[in-house]
């Protein structure tokens, strides 16, 4: 049953009462996710490891590598959530979405060089571009606009938990395996195609208005985006716009292994670093996003970017092990301050009838700014040294908090 029970939409209802009210479908797609993540963590925890001390290549590649698998993905999640407006069904384009990824993951162990690495990210990348926006639609077509950053905030910690796991798995089956990164590779391929059987029977689609049937698909598809022009108002642009910038300031968390390793952090427990990362990130989407939805979205995004400010500095001038550590889960504070609630923003501020093109809009423009981030972090790293990489950073965040002070709050769209 997807129907939140009467009442559920009550924006002061506390953290402990709102989950109990949170859709059935909703808890489907958070344990989707976390199962999905529990197999991605375990690769990428390793990835960084496998790319730059069993495959030989170096941080500008890790950065290429990272940044063009997002990139992939940008053209994918704008199309796949537009096209869930136009058919108007979410589910298959979702089930579509994970099965390419979960279809990847073999091709890790499999492959013998950069290329056959970056083969398998680009799909994987696919995959998650195919999904993410119209997974998040149908999470905000099934959460009350009372209860939305509360149910966006459960998505997102059970995602986040299952990148906890993942990483933490890692290094038992290291440690298990003697150090065997192909053997866990291997492994990280069970639980993503359990996440595909669980969306396949565990989630159930609420009833939406058809789309038009009375005009050629390109028709359609045209007037679909017209509307779409029109639909979008100047308070949906601003939040792209932030979101974007924020984006740009957050290069993807290879960064942090390569960081702890620079520090002296061994190879098996590389994958620590994406355990202490994950597991604040877990502790903190749910109760952020139920805040959120008592004192608005914007303050505490302005504060999650002034958390990855004080984590890019900390991970920057660290000198050990316990600013490596601090430095990261600052990064995990700030990662449970802002996802969540970015699509939650996102979902406020897109009409109902457009909301998988505005998911598709957020996740393109955010692939993008990933791109750019991870080229012109390795690039720093490489040319410079590990402290402009953080240093720059730090720089961007700074600029996406004064913007996200600045937001004016907006009523949710129903």
């Amino acid at each position: 049953m997807n129907a939140a029970p009467p009442g559920s939409s009550g924006a002061g209802a506390s953290g402990a009462a709102a989950w109990r009210r949170i859709p059935r479908g909703v808890w489907a797609l958070g344990i989707v996710s976390l199962l999905m993540d529990v197999s991605s963590e375990m690769v990428h925890g390793l990835l960084p490891v496998f790319l730059v001390s069993v495959l030989g290549v170096g941080a500008l590649t890790l950065g290429v590598i990272e940044g063009m698998a997002e990139a992939t993905a940008a053209a994918t999640k704008l199309f796949s959530g537009t096209l869930s407006d136009l058919i108007g069904k979410r589910k298959p384009l979702a089930l579509l979405g994970y099965g390419v990824a979960a279809l990847s993951k073999p091709m890790f162990p499999l492959a013998t060089g950069a290329g056959g690495v970056a083969l398998a990210r680009f799909l994987d990348r696919i995959g998650k571009g195919v999904r993410n926006a119209p997974r998040d639609a149908l999470v905000g077509d099934l959460a009350p606009p009372g209860l939305r950053g509360a149910s966006f905030g459960l998505r997102q910690s059970l995602d986040s938990l299952g990148a906890l796991l993942g990483p933490g798995l890692a290094v038992v089956l290291m440690l298990w395996t003697a150090g065997d990164i192909r053997a866990v590779f291997w492994i990280a391929v069970i639980p993503a195609w359990l996440a595909v059987l669980v969306l396949a029977f565990g989630v159930h689609e609420p009833k939406r208005a058809a789309p038009p049937r009375d005009h050629p698909p390109a028709i359609r598809w045209s007037a679909l985006f017209g509307r779409a022009a029109r639909g979008f108002g100047p308070a949906f642009w601003i939040a792209i716009a932030l979101s974007g910038l924020l984006m740009l300031a957050r290069f993807s968390e290879a960064f942090l292994v390569l960081r702890g390793q620079e520090l002296g952090l061994g190879s098996a427990y590389a994958p620590l670093v994406m355990v202490a990362f994950s597991l604040v990130y877990a502790l903190t989407a749910y109760p952020a996003g139920v805040l959120s939805d008592r004192v608005g979205r914007h303050r505490l995004l302005a504060l999650g970017a002034g958390v990855l400010l004080l984590g890019d500095l900390a991970l920057a001038f660290a000198g050990g092990f316990a600013g490596l550590f601090l430095g990261v889960s600052l990064w995990g504070l700030h990662m449970g301050l802002t996802q969540g609630l970015l699509a939650a923003l996102v979902a406020d501020r897109a009409p109902a009838a457009l909301r998988g093109t505005g998911f598709g809009v957020y996740h393109a423009v955010s692939a993008v700014a990933l791109l750019a981030a991870s080229l012109w972090a390795g690039a720093a790293w490489e040319l410079i040294d590990s402290k402009a990489c953080f240093v720059a950073g730090a720089a961007l965040a700074g600029a996406s908090m004064i913007g996200f002070a600045a937001l004016s709050p907006t009523t949710p769209a129903k």
